[in-house]
């Protein structure tokens, strides 16, 4: 079990180029969240400096950027988690009323990081396809990511958070085959929350403005050795879940 976290964790950063893809706009857009502003004090003669006034310059931020972040990644992790816990307790009602060997579905899970692999090198899109089912749900959850919007409150942060966890993504849904795979609600949520720690460095770094992480796990070159990592470390579980099938 305790591989699976850690595999989960190491996942989640190797995929992090994709996260900056897909999630990146939404941590832009919490990093220039409008700070609350009191503009009939700031506006006030007292505060007026000729040549240099600012409506804005005299009231602080109520909330700063990196506690937005915090809180929307927080909520997203837990959507994550909680994704894990549904599909894990699936895995576990199929293991043992319809006699699905764990095995069998790690063997799944095997295959899944060779596609998700060859998805994040982009050779090979068939993941795609399966990110299709995920948008049916998608468009019937998004429309409510209008009520935090401004996001200026860490309340706001967590609910788009909470949201955005059902955004389909491939680099999800191949390391939900874990949570499948892991026998129990409870570890099945514990390996997705690890993946989505592993997607965190990318993601915070980008809010605080640490462009150079962010340039190098979007790089190319960088992320097709990234990919080729994932599909060797598929191969090489797969092939410990065959072996232990036959």
């Amino acid at each position: 079990m305790s591989i699976d976290l850690f595999s989960a964790f190491i996942i989640g950063l190797l995929g992090s180029g994709h996260c900056i893809g897909m999630c990146g706009g939404i941590t832009t857009m919490l990093t220039s969240a409008l700070p609350t502003q009191n503009l009939l004090d700031s506006a006030s003669p007292a505060n007026y400096s000729p040549g240099n006034y600012s409506p804005y310059k005299h009231t602080p931020k109520k909330y700063s950027n990196i506690l937005l972040a915090c809180c929307y990644n927080f909520g997203r992790i837990t959507s994550y988690a909680f994704i894990g816990a549904i599909v894990g307790f699936t895995g576990s009602i199929a293991a043992k009323n319809i006699g699905v060997p764990l095995a069998g579905l790690r063997l799944i899970a095997g295959i899944f990081l060779i596609l998700l692999g060859l998805y994040l090198g982009q050779w090979l899109m068939w993941l795609n396809k399966i990110e299709l089912i995920g948008k049916i749900l998608w468009k019937i959850i998004s429309p409510y990511s209008k009520k935090f919007i401004p996001v200026n409150s860490p309340q706001k942060a967590i609910g788009l958070g909470l949201l955005w966890g059902w955004l389909p993504c491939g680099l999800v849904y191949s390391t939900l085959t874990w949570s499948l795979a892991s026998g129990n609600a409870l570890s099945g949520a514990a390996i997705m929350a690890c993946f989505g720690l592993g997607t965190l460095p990318a993601l915070m770094t980008m809010s605080i403005g640490v462009v150079k992480f962010k340039d190098l796990v979007i790089q190319p070159v960088f992320r097709k050795v990234m990919a080729i990592c994932i599909i060797f470390y598929g191969i090489y579980c797969t092939f410990v879940a065959y072996s232990l099938l036959f």
